[in-house]
């Protein structure tokens, strides 16, 4: 990683802000129960976080790709309640970084750290970005990705092509797929399963044959998931 420069303090600071201005007690329960989570919740919604991550963003921008990359792992690692964290993912979402490979041990560390789903999957779409953009080093580290040994980092190379559509690198899908058919892990199934799916909505007929060529290999969760638009019981 380049050197993460200054910390750009007012969008940290009106991002915390404005996450306390907004806490709903009521509803932080039942979030963070939801969540299974021990890092606490304001009980802000989703939206209203990315709303606030742009506004702060907008206010005070930043001047570089090393000052956002500094700002974001400030907030990711200093945060005390789960909407911070959010945040933090929802400020990588710039055009400033949107290519910018240097971003890669930022997802990395959000991934294994973060160690749930609503963090992985959060930093998906960026992960499609880097693919799209770098995609020699990219396949690298996703191939890599899908066998090692924490399970949050081979979901994020089985879902990293979720928002490719027609871009999709089909013979990376199936080589990420592939080597986590037997892993036992729900998370790991649920997401070969989505991933498959998400690629049906553009080419059904090899979803359909990568299924029947697995067969005897992937799990009912993951079979499931993956024909359920081609079995027409999704729209």
């Amino acid at each position: 990683m380049s050197n993460p420069g200054p910390v750009n303090r007012e969008v940290l600071d009106a991002v915390r802000a404005a996450l306390r201005e907004r806490a709903d007690p009521a509803r932080a329960a039942g979030a963070q129960a939801y969540m299974k989570s021990t890092l606490p919740s304001l009980g802000v919604r989703v939206p209203e976080v990315r709303r606030i991550a742009a506004s702060a963003a907008s206010a005070a921008p930043f001047e570089s790709g090393d000052q956002l990359r500094a700002t974001v792992l400030e907030l990711w690692r200093t945060s005390t309640v789960r909407e911070e964290r959010y945040a933090a993912i929802d400020l990588t979402g710039s055009r400033l970084v949107a290519r910018d490979l240097y971003m890669l041990p930022v997802y990395e560390e959000i991934i294994r750290s973060g160690a749930w789903w609503d963090f992985a999957d959060g930093v998906s779409g960026r992960l499609c970005n880097l693919l799209q953009a770098h995609r020699p080093e990219m396949t690298d580290v996703l191939l890599g990705w899908s066998t090692d040994a924490d399970f949050w980092v081979r979901r994020a190379s089985i879902t990293a092509q979720l928002k490719a559509k027609g871009s999709t690198d089909t013979a990376l899908l199936a080589r990420v797929v592939e080597a986590n058919l037997a892993d036992p892990e729900f998370f790991v199934r649920k997401a070969i399963g989505w991933a498959l799916r998400e690629y049906a909505k553009t080419n059904p007929g090899w979803v359909a044959a990568f299924v029947a060529g697995h067969a005897s290999a992937i799990s009912p969760l993951s079979r499931r998931e993956a024909l359920r638009r081609i079995n027409g019981k999704e729209g």
